[in-house]
């Protein structure tokens, strides 16, 4: 998964390595100073909470398209039209932008988010995927598909990574739970051998400084994939903005968030 979004870039997480998980980052060089308001997350279960049944590992799921939308509003991961994320990382840049187009998977209509990987010396690209995202009746964010490609030398190289929910046994996961709440677990995507995404809520009030601002409770996940068991990567998503960095356990691997407009 991308490193925003979930697909072939991205390093995805399991739920047996999250015990480091609990701290926050910080720069010391952060551009601007932004406090989101209070959190929606909870730290309580309740047997009516929609996220208590997520998906998980490889189980099958079947998506009702009359309780999906591509309005989506989650908190903590908006995707109004038009919106643009700047990203940077020590050798590329990432650009990720909510498109205009639509894509229907399985009856369920899904919003396209274009992801532009380059490299930061001016180099070409690196590699460009569409993302396919919808949020169902209860509130949770679902991630339905990639179609991802890697560039060499100006051209295509690789389209491994790409998958769409319901064919060749890919599934669909959810990329942010309605309501999410410390210890909780999901699968993010799942198309065996390819992409075997999950993530865990560590954090519901976490504190994370990057180029465009300081976020106080903002959502932090822990994140893992079956295909690297050794890859333990966190991630940020602050309120009203959305992902905001990405680190690995040992701190390295920055990404992090330079701009965002809507």
């Amino acid at each position: 998964m991308l490193l925003i979004v979930g697909g072939a870039l991205a390093l995805a997480l399991t739920a047996g390595l999250l015990v480091a998980g609990c701290g926050s980052d910080s720069d010391d060089n952060a551009a601007q100073t932004t406090t989101a308001a209070p959190p929606t997350a909870t730290t309580e279960t309740t047997s009516a909470d929609s996220t208590a049944d997520l998906p998980q590992g490889g189980e099958p799921v079947e998506l009702d398209p009359a309780d999906f939308t591509t309005k989506i509003e989650h908190p903590y991961w908006p995707m109004p039209r038009g919106a643009r994320w700047v990203y940077t990382s020590d050798s590329e840049r990432i650009v990720v932008e909510v498109t205009n187009r639509k894509k229907r998977i399985k009856g369920v209509e899904a919003l396209v988010l274009r992801d532009t990987v380059t490299q930061r010396d001016g180099g070409g690209f690196v590699e460009v995927t569409d993302d396919w995202y919808a949020q169902d009746k209860d509130g949770n964010v679902w991630y339905l598909g990639e179609d991802t490609k890697e560039y060499k030398d100006g051209t295509v190289s690789s389209t491994k990574g790409s998958w769409e929910h319901g064919v060749d046994g890919a599934y669909a996961g959810v990329i942010m739970p309605a309501k999410p709440r410390s210890g909780l677990s999901y699968r993010q995507e799942y198309y065996a051998g390819q992409a075997e995404d999950a993530a865990k809520v560590v954090s519901v009030d976490a504190k994370v400084t990057v180029p465009f601002g300081t976020f106080e409770n903002s959502v932090k996940t822990a994140d893992t994939t079956r295909l690297e068991p050794g890859v333990l990567e966190y991630k940020y998503y602050a309120r009203g903005v959305g992902h905001v960095l990405r680190t690995t356990k040992d701190g390295g691997g920055r990404e992090e968030l330079v701009s965002f407009s809507k």
